[in-house]
């Protein structure tokens, strides 16, 4: 099969260097990668907001088959787009995108299914949203409707920061349409686990759950980011957690879904609190999350290239993954500055050494190629994964990979997996 995959990130480095590896895989392209998608794909310059360009190239290098990485082409109906031209996609319908594109119609539709999620309300007045706040206190946690690229979200521990981010989205305009209503949600107390699941639009295979590490700075300090580091499996989500999940969330979005003639095809990202009185959704993503892809894939026996194609086909029923015991454990390498102004265009050198260690890939996330250099493109820029026989191991083995990398402009969390390790 001729694939191609869309995106530019971690996530889909880790998903081409998956399949790659299939028997199934005649020839792999990627629009638009990076400089390390480039080692195992052809990379095609493409903007990932145009959908008729996408789809133009599909069709021009006869593509059998595209996964779709990022969820912004997936809200925007790329899926649709490329099925009107006769080509295959893995990834949810505009329609169905909508439990990811619009924070409302997530809330609205857990309303109407009973699944189990934090009190909430809407606003498009900022006045209103305002008193909203101050009526119930804090911590308090205060979200854009639409997507606004993993920034959109303020976890507010006083009264006065809820009502600066309300500003900041409805008066100031800093996340664009997406800000224009704002969802308003009790603060849930508990660990943050992210479950992902295999969807056809009926069938369920689950996919794994991994932990991820949201603030900047250690300890769980500093701003929230797209993700610092993840580890999977997680000693905080066990098989009777997992069962739960899928019966008290899952199948019934599933289920909804269909009923509401959005049926969902795709990786359901299922983002929960482990709360005292059981898991609770904080939001659903209809993409594999990143940096959680980088350690599910590192994990994933099976070959993926069917799992995807069985989704799309509809035919996941009696399907089964294989996944290997180890941990896997990803520590995110970010440009000095980040999540706040950085420069691009520095020099990365040590990559080749790092990736000569012992079960160390390194995955990149926002690089370019310069001749003979490797520059970062972005903030969060390669996502060093290895695989261990314990946290512990795995743990060790990243950041063995991170020391060997020569980078003076970059910067990582050193306490990745600390939950797991045990300190």
């Amino acid at each position: 099969m001729r694939l191609l995959v869309v995106g530019s990130g971690g996530r889909e480095h880790a998903l081409c260097w998956a399949i790659a590896a299939s028997p199934l895989c005649e020839a792999l392209y990627c629009a638009p990668g990076n400089a390390g998608i480039a080692e195992v794909a052809t990379c095609l310059p493409v903007d990932l907001e145009d959908l008729d360009a996408i789809v133009a190239l599909a069709v021009a290098r006869h593509i059998d088959f595209v996964v779709v990485g990022p969820e912004a082409p997936l809200v925007a109906g790329l899926v649709d787009r490329l099925a009107a031209a006769g080509i295959k996609a893995f990834g949810p319908s505009k329609a169905a995108a909508a439990l990811e594109g619009s924070k409302a119609f997530m809330k609205d539709f857990c309303a109407r299914h009973a699944i189990p999620t934090a009190a909430y309300a809407r606003f498009t007045d900022p006045e209103a949203a305002r008193a909203h706040v101050r009526a119930k206190g804090a911590p308090i946690v205060v979200k854009t409707d639409g997507l606004a690229a993993g920034k959109g979200v303020t976890v507010a521990a006083t009264v006065e920061e809820a009502i600066a981010a309300i500003d900041a989205a409805m008066v100031g305009g800093a996340f664009g349409d997406a800000g224009r209503e704002l969802v308003i949600e009790e603060f849930l107390e508990g660990q943050e686990v992210s479950f992902f699941a295999l969807c056809d639009g009926r069938n369920i295979v689950p996919f794994g759950a991994a932990q991820d590490h949201k603030p900047v700075g250690d300890g769980d300090t500093g701003p929230n980011t797209g993700g610092m580091g993840a580890y999977s499996p997680t000693p905080a989500f066990d098989a009777a957690a997992e069962r739960r999940v899928m019966d008290e969330i899952v199948r019934p979005t599933i289920a909804g879904m269909a009923a509401e003639g959005r049926p969902f095809k795709g990786i359901l990202f299922v983002g929960l609190m482990m709360t005292a009185g059981g898991p609770k959704l904080v939001e659903f993503n209809v993409r594999f999350g990143d940096p959680e892809c980088e350690v599910l894939m590192r994990r994933l026996m099976s070959d993926l290239v069917p799992a995807l194609l069985a989704s799309a086909d509809g035919v996941l029923d009696g399907f089964d993954l294989r996944w290997y015991p180890e941990t896997a454990l990803a520590v995110v390498m970010a440009t000095r500055g980040y999540p706040g102004r950085y420069p691009k265009g520095t020099p990365i050198a040590g990559l080749e050494a790092a990736a000569a260690l012992d079960e160390v890939i390194v995955f990149h996330a926002a690089t370019r190629r310069d001749g003979d250099r490797i520059l970062s493109d972005g903030g969060r820029v390669l996502a060093v994964t290895a695989i261990g026989a314990d946290a512990a191991e795995a743990q060790a083995r990243a950041y063995a990979g991170v020391d060997a990398i020569d980078w003076p402009d970059g910067f990582c969390r050193r306490d990745i997996g600390w939950r797991a390790v045990g300190r």
